[in-house]
């Protein structure tokens, strides 16, 4: 093996400490931020939560519309174009830092100008505004998150109703334990042989003694509310729900006891040719006439196929938007504010006790590490404030030039919505398209016609007539008016849509139309159409 030097010069992308937790911060949506909030003032004593109004960075809302400059630009192009390829830059991180005799166990460098005295930008910034009131007295006020957990079970609602019934010990055992193995929808999965084996195991005797345990418990529960629950199938729902009905013929003064027999037949034939409205197989096969067989399948579409749905304490994210679009004025005048929810704005300071007794203390000799240590964790509190107020200044400066993008939605609504990509908005405010990326997702707007993602207001063009662009969004707002306005009897087929769209000016496939109908969640025309 042959050994040399060599000497190679390479250039290399490497973010700072601050950089990198700028461009991490942008990214997080509000309930990260908050809890990135939470984490920092925990492990950081020199933040802390203030009430106090802030005083503005130089770089803050003050500056949001000064130009930027040639070389801030081109810096912040490199910035954001290495932060794409993180893997890459922390790689070549780590090779700086080992060039420059840097040791990993150091952690990162925030420090500033050595100074650990307060300044300006140490003041608190941001705001916690209290929420909106209601009409809750400040002792009956409970937590939304709270009152949604608080929702009932279906085991739960099951269970309570099996306290009625006087059962042996083993069959409220066999019901108890048949309950507990419902799914979410109310459906009983397995089997009762496949459930009386995972417990007998090999005892033949026990196995079938809880196999006739099951099947009795099988039947009470059944029996309970809601009706439908423990099938072990759509069929056997539907058809438990139609057992219901016969027994109370009562409950729906517009059905006829012929139409539920006939609903019943229907669920004792294969599902597949209830879900294509097959009625010219189900017409002889469940031995009714056309006009039955239509009653009857209408009848099907007013049951619940998953009777558990209700109990499914589903987790309810209420979307707080971080941004705020109103109107002001009417007319040709009326032009839109947009300013920053304070509702998500953490308003954080410097704690000016601990900095000013950093600041008056003499380190020296064994206390000089501390000393820096303590200095270095001043300095991170007050770049992790000027990255969090430089992180609403950029969402506020990207909102504010979409509504002036998309003023035309703002009047008259997702109609008027005009095509718009990442680079314009990018291009006019001299960012990189990868920062308007992250401003964008996970970031809400709230508008006079409704709550929105900032990426709603982004979409592809597609050509007209004229020679211009019409936003997808705007085409997909015509497909769901189409669809709205159409006869129930004859609904509208793809290539209808496509050409109705054509007589708008607007080229668009039938595959494109069917790809929108498909994201809009609207059924096919054969599956809309009236029985």
């Amino acid at each position: 093996m042959r050994q040399g030097l060599s000497l190679r010069v390479s250039q290399h992308l490497a973010l700072t400490p601050q950089l990198q937790q700028s461009i991490r911060l942008l990214q997080l949506s509000t309930l990260e931020l908050g809890q990135e909030v939470d984490q920092m003032l925990d492990d950081n004593p020199f933040l802390e939560r203030s009430a106090e109004e802030a005083e503005r960075e130089s770089f803050g809302l003050a500056q949001a519309d000064v130009p930027v400059s040639p070389t801030d630009r081109e810096t912040e192009f490199a910035i954001y174009s290495g932060a794409n390829n993180a893997d890459s830059t922390r790689a070549g991180a780590e090779n700086d830092a080992e060039e420059n005799g840097w040791q990993a166990e150091d952690g990162p460098s925030w420090d500033g100008d050595g100074s650990v005295s307060l300044t300006p930008d140490d003041s608190e910034w941001g705001g916690e505004a209290a929420a909106r009131g209601n009409n809750l007295s400040a002792e009956d006020e409970t937590d939304a998150t709270e009152l949604a957990r608080s929702q009932e079970s279906l085991q739960s609602h099951l269970h309570r109703q099996a306290l009625a019934l006087r059962l042996s010990p083993e069959d409220s055992a066999a019901l108890r334990f048949l309950i507990e193995s419902l799914n979410d929808d109310g459906y009983l999965e397995d089997d009762l042989d496949t459930l009386a084996r995972g417990l007998a195991g090999d005892d033949a005797d026990q196995h079938e003694q809880l196999v006739h345990h099951f099947t009795v418990a099988l039947r009470l529960l059944q029996s309970l509310e809601p009706v439908g629950v423990g099938a072990r199938g759509l069929a056997e729902c539907l058809s438990l729900q139609l057992k219901a009905l016969q027994q109370a013929p009562g409950s729906l003064a517009d059905v006829t006891p012929q139409v539920v027999a006939v609903a019943l037949r229907i669920c004792a034939q294969p599902m597949e040719l209830l879900a294509r409205r097959d009625i010219k197989h189900l017409v002889p096969l469940c031995h009714a006439s056309d006009t039955e067989v239509r009653l009857a399948m209408a009848l099907i579409g007013r049951l619940e196929p998953k009777p558990g749905r209700r109990f499914v304490d589903v987790e309810r994210n209420v979307v707080v938007p971080d941004v705020l679009v109103a109107k002001i004025g009417s007319g040709a005048a009326a032009r839109f504010q947009v300013r920053l929810n304070p509702e998500v704005m953490p308003r954080l300071r410097v704690h000016d006790i601990y900095a000013n007794a950093l600041k008056g203390h003499k380190a020296g000799g064994n206390d000089a590490a501390n000393y820096a240590a303590l200095q270095q964790r001043l300095q991170e509190a007050r770049w992790f404030i000027k990255n969090i107020q430089q992180r609403f200044d950029t969402i506020l400066r990207v909102s504010s030039a979409i509504v002036e993008r998309q003023k035309s939605f703002f009047i008259h609504g997702e109609l008027a919505m005009r095509p718009l990509v990442l680079r314009e908005i990018a291009d006019e405010l001299g960012l990189h398209e990868s920062t308007i990326s992250r401003v964008t997702t996970a970031k809400y707007m709230a508008t006079p016609f409704g709550t929105f993602e900032l990426k709603y207001f982004f979409g592809s063009g597609l050509g007209t007539e004229s020679g211009g662009n019409a936003s997808s969004t705007a085409v997909r707002a015509l497909i769901k008016q189409f669809v709205a306005a159409e006869s129930p009897k004859k609904p509208l087929s793809d290539n209808q849509i496509a050409d109705m769209l054509k007589e708008q000016g607007i080229e668009c496939a039938r595959r494109t139309v069917a790809k929108y109908r498909e994201g809009l969640r609207i059924a096919p025309a054969s599956l809309r159409k009236a029985l």
